[in-house]
């Protein structure tokens, strides 16, 4: 089974690919990766060919996280060939460079940056949805190092196109400079450590049109802001981190939160630091990255199925 562009027309009419309407916004649910070895056999049939993995995965979510670019710089065939596996209205979350998360902790991030967008990221065209950027729990609140950093990000592929002209030679392979249409970008912080939980930081990302992640863990904040015109939740698995389900309470939970804040509302239950968003448009992200990775396929099945009931 390989799907490849030239089958799209058969995938787009899979039960969970498009994305889920719900008044003003759309909701996509999806999983974190998709190259798992305990998911052979349980989620992907036996016997399917690990190139045709994830057009199997596209097939059935709206949107994936793509974790390889949190490692390490990509090649431009390797987003172009990511982008032609997955039906139309799919759409990826893309992880960012550890180098600049991690390693450089946000600082002197301009030449990083364009290398992240040279390495090919513009490639996946009509597929490129929010750029996750995550922070190590070790890291506290820095507010000028943070707004520096922010300041730095690109809001449009026209944007984005300028910034990667400034990469240096430590691609692995030629810069990727193009794109087929002038589209908006949008990126998400996600935070790990409790110093984030004031309204500065909050005002911070509204400033900057930044969105913050609601992360569900055992361990780190759980926080949920409205900062933009989007919602970006990571289920880490409520109990023990990476290592636990959510059960069907949990589900219904997180179902009523996404219909509320796609509605433009926020829920009764929003943990929140700062006051309520204004009311506007919001589209919504969710993805699964629990129990080990095991469940999140059968996870993200349930939460769709509630939503679409």
């Amino acid at each position: 089974m390989n799907f490849r562009r030239s089958e799209r027309k058969d995938v787009r009419h899979d039960t969970c690919t498009s994305p889920i309407p719900v008044s003003l916004g759309i909701i996509r649910v999806g999983i974190s990766g998709w190259t798992y070895a305990p998911w052979r056999g349980v989620f992907y049939p036996k016997g399917l060919r690990r190139e045709h993995e994830l057009g199997y995965a596209a097939a059935r979510f709206g949107t994936i996280e793509i974790n390889g670019t949190f490692y390490g710089l990509q090649r431009p065939e390797a987003f172009r060939d990511w982008a032609e596996q997955v039906p139309a209205g799919f759409v990826f979350a893309v992880k960012a460079p550890r180098f600049i998360t991690h390693i450089l902790r946000l600082r002197d991030a301009q030449v990083p940056l364009a290398n992240f967008i040279a390495s090919g990221l513009l490639r996946l065209g009509m597929h490129l949805g929010p750029i996750l950027w995550q922070l190590p729990a070790n890291f506290p609140f820095d507010p000028a190092r943070l707004e520096a950093f922010l300041h730095l990000l690109p809001r449009s592929t026209e944007a984005a196109l300028r910034l990667g002209r400034r990469h240096d030679n430590r691609l692995r392979g030629p810069a990727w400079l193009a794109t087929d249409a002038q589209r908006p970008i949008r990126h998400a912080l996600e935070i790990r450590h409790d110093s984030f939980r004031c309204q500065a930081f909050i005002n911070l990302l509204r400033a900057h049109d930044v969105a913050l992640v609601c992360a569900d863990s055992a361990v780190w904040p759980r926080l949920m802001d409205l900062t933009t015109d989007f919602v970006y939740c990571r289920l880490h698995g409520p109990k023990e981190l990476y290592a636990s389900g959510y059960d069907n309470a949990a589900l219904d939970a997180w179902a009523s939160r996404c219909q509320t804040w796609a509605a433009g509302d926020e829920p009764e239950d929003a943990e929140r630091v700062g006051g309520k968003g204004r009311s506007r448009r919001r589209d919504v992200y969710v993805y699964f990255d629990n129990d080990a990775k095991v469940r999140a396929p059968a996870n993200a099945t349930e939460l769709i199925r509630r939503l679409r009931a």
